[in-house]
């Protein structure tokens, strides 16, 4: 647990799916902090003096020592707070557990909201088939309950993305990108996530996230009409 002589703070928004990762990290850990709610059309001083490179969140703080980029900030958190590890000790599987959680950011987070936010028919269908093409592979990397075996870990925690994000969008946009016939053992995989009690408490409430994408897709697609 955090002590009394450390001071530990998020800057994030709740809509943030890289914010959702370093608070269930956090949760998991059993790490006291406190949450400094960023509106990033206006921008606090605290979050410019903080991540003045990227002027994004997440941006975790340890004893006035700013930290930015969630799979960083997860590495982090796990050097620092030996208990509930979320990385192996093994070297290889270590190497491959940060692999596959920049497979999924690279290969699966830009095109499932492309795929959803997107006007252009051509370019959305693209986003669809690079994202569905990216779900396949991990679907078939999945051997246990988690991707950390029987514990939630490190690609399970980056993959919050998939499990809670990408049903949001969809549903929002009427897509059918992440389906239990598409993707049997991932769909199978975020139940599990999803309904894991730490994860419960972690993720941020469903409906005004629902009701902020919502707004977003109507204007998007109303402007170009």
């Amino acid at each position: 647990m955090a002590t009394n002589q450390e001071e530990v703070k998020l800057l994030g928004a709740l809509a943030s799916p890289f914010v959702g990762r370093v608070t269930l990290a956090l949760k998991l850990k059993g790490i006291e902090y406190e949450f400094v709610k960023e509106d990033l059309q206006n921008k606090s001083e605290l979050l410019l003096k903080y991540n003045p490179v990227y002027k994004q969140v997440p941006v975790f703080v340890h004893n006035d020592k700013p930290i930015s980029e969630s799979l960083v900030i997860l590495e982090y958190i796990d050097e620092t707070w030996k208990q509930n590890p979320i990385l192996p000790s093994d070297p290889y599987k270590r190497a491959l557990a940060r692999f596959w959680t920049k497979f999924i950011d690279d290969k699966i987070v830009a095109a499932s909201f492309k795929s959803a936010f997107t006007v252009d028919e051509k370019e959305r269908e693209k986003n669809i088939a690079e994202a569905s093409e990216a779900l396949l592979i991990l679907e078939n990397e999945l051997k246990d309950k988690f991707f950390g075996g029987e514990e939630i870990g490190f690609v399970d925690i980056a993959a919050v993305f998939i499990a809670f994000w990408i049903p949001l969008v969809q549903d929002v946009s009427g897509l059918q990108l992440f389906t239990a016939e598409k993707f049997p053992k991932l769909y199978k995989w975020s139940q599990e996530f999803l309904n894991h009690p730490v994860v419960k408490k972690s993720l941020p409430p469903r409906e005004p996230l629902f009701a902020l994408f919502k707004g977003r897709y109507e204007s998007l697609f109303n402007a170009s009409k």
